[in-house]
């Protein structure tokens, strides 16, 4: 659904240059919820004001839904546009509009008449849960309130594709969850294909199905979190479950993501005849899909057939130094 290659954006200032992107290729697949995380400028702004061309790269082209956009006339990218929705960290709903006036402001400017107007307003209030707040104005409403109003002005257009710059970063935590359960929903209700950026990793936990480290303008490592999470030595795994500061001699961190009938502990004691420890662990839903990490310190002579014996099984196995 969107496809980039080779994206490079370089401003220019006084004396120097600044790489916000170099050379960065993304790929979101149609339905995906695709998560973008990194640290305050590493590019990430950039990169989604790329895909929509609010910023044109210096290189690369930008491809959603089969048009490439960086080679369109302004005419056709503003029709493209109507297909991709933009949700703001900072709401930027109009002050002197009612909820149902801003939701609506998107179809007026499409020339869309006012009784579909109407209509489309009411169904995206309901969408969203604010039926109620309809006539309120957004010095009247919560922060989770504004962005399910900035949600539903996005979605006015019945877009395939939405962009999310940081939409729970200015929330507190427990209405970040209901803004992604939102999203999540939305995703799954309407097909719609998602992008977000953020700098927070609980979002990628929460809610993305691929994911993207970004660093220094580039991709330090993308792809989808279940197969990052099953990766040796990935940088996604270790920033969502990160190895214990410190443990015994002889500890590992066993990960897994499949659930598993066999009794895998009392079998390396059994055949390997090796002893274990369980210092702690947890279960948790990454992706919509429950993976486990337990710490545990093994020892014996026959360790290292124990520990090939569990990643036979599945499990990813890291030594705790």
């Amino acid at each position: 659904m969107i496809n980039a290659e080779g994206l490079r954006k370089v401003y220019r200032l006084k004396n120097r240059e600044v790489v916000a992107l170099d050379a960065v290729d993304l790929n979101v697949r149609q339905g995906e919820v695709y998560g973008v995380v990194g640290q305050s400028g590493a590019g990430k702004s950039t990169l989604l004001r790329c895909v929509n061309l609010l910023e044109r790269p210096d290189a690369g082209r930008v491809v959603v839904d089969g048009a490439d956009l960086t080679a369109l006339s302004r005419p056709r990218l503003r029709a493209a546009r109507h297909g991709i929705g933009m949700v703001h960290q900072h709401f930027a709903l109009l002050s002197s509009r009612t909820v149902a006036a801003n939701i609506a402001f998107p179809l007026e400017i499409a020339g869309v008449g006012a009784a579909q107007r109407r209509r489309r307003v009411a169904e995206l209030l309901e969408l969203v849960g604010l039926t109620d707040k309809a006539k309120a104005y957004p010095a009247q409403l919560s922060g989770g309130q504004k962005q399910r109003v900035g949600i539903a002005r996005a979605l006015a257009p019945n877009p395939k594709v939405l962009l999310s710059d940081e939409a729970t970063s200015a929330l507190d935590p427990q209405t970040t969850a209901s803004i992604l359960g939102l999203l999540r929903d939305l995703n799954r209700e309407l097909g719609l294909t998602v992008l977000l950026i953020t700098h927070e990793m609980d979002v990628i936990k929460q809610i993305c199905d691929s994911a993207a480290i970004m660093e220094n303008g580039s991709f330090t490592e993308s792809g989808q979190v279940l197969e990052l999470l099953e990766t040796p030595g990935s940088l996604l795994a270790r920033s969502l479950f990160p190895l214990p500061a410190s443990s015994p001699p002889d500890t590992v961190t066993l990960t897994y993501t499949r659930q598993s009938d066999e009794p895998l502990m009392s079998q390396i004691t059994r055949e390997f005849d090796v002893d274990v420890n369980i210092i702690g662990g947890a279960v948790e839903e990454v992706a919509g899909h429950s993976v486990g990490r337990l710490n545990v310190r093994v020892t014996g002579p026959r360790r290292q057939a124990a520990l090939d014996h569990l990643a036979g099984h599945g499990l990813i196995v890291e030594e705790v130094r």
